[in-house]
């Protein structure tokens, strides 16, 4: 699809307002959230020895970013619900940038890793090379992107109140691919089940 500036400003106010008026019910249903998968994916492809940099996109109430910054690397987390950006730094006490996905200004080559854990399927199909490039241009040489996202067909359009796009991951690898991204890893969680009984697909790529 195709959007209007209008169009995206409406899909990122009524998506981030979801989030903002279920803030704390998301914050208590998420926050024993087990992610160590994900967050081991990242560290494992970072390139020397850290501490590192590490933006966490969408970081929600900072469940992750105070797992990053106990383990001694420089956070900072980008949120676009106001809510959610002050959660995150009474918990983390890490900076977070309140920016929405879809107008984001990133500094260039000013971090070593991006954690995108449950977030970037809110990116219009349409947004999404502009979105990638981004990233890619926020990451230093060599910089690694983790990204987990719901699996799906292709499927686009609101969801309970969310917009989000359900790749798959030949279409997932199309899109980095053609952002400049060179896959390291992919899995399907939660670990341990069976394919059907693991609705995320999770990928690791590094910036060239």
């Amino acid at each position: 699809m195709s959007a209007s500036r209008e169009e995206l400003d409406r899909i990122a106010a009524l998506t981030v307002a979801h989030y903002s008026q279920r803030a704390e019910d998301f914050w208590q249903g998420t926050r024993e959230h087990d992610v160590t998968q994900n967050v081991a994916a990242l560290l494992r492809h970072l390139r020397g020895p850290g501490p590192f940099s590490i933006l966490d996109l969408g970081c929600g109430p900072g469940r992750d970013l105070e797992t990053f910054a106990g383990l001694g690397h420089e956070c900072i987390g980008l949120e676009g619900s106001a809510p959610f950006a002050a959660m995150a730094r009474a918990h983390s006490g890490c900076t977070v940038w309140e920016q929405n996905l879809l107008a984001m200004d990133l500094p260039a080559s000013r971090f070593d890793g991006v954690f995108a854990n449950a977030v970037l399927f809110h990116v219009p199909s349409a947004e999404l090379p502009r979105v990638l490039g981004e990233l890619h241009a926020t990451l230093r040489a060599d910089g690694v992107l983790f990204s987990s996202n719901p699996r799906g067909e292709g499927q686009e359009g609101w969801n309970g109140g969310r917009y989000g796009v359900y790749h798959d991951l030949a279409a997932w690898r199309a899109r980095l691919d053609a952002a400049g991204f060179v896959e390291l890893e992919h899995y399907y969680r939660p670990e341990g089940l069976p394919r059907e009984r693991q609705p995320w697909l999770a990928s690791v790529w590094r910036r060239t």
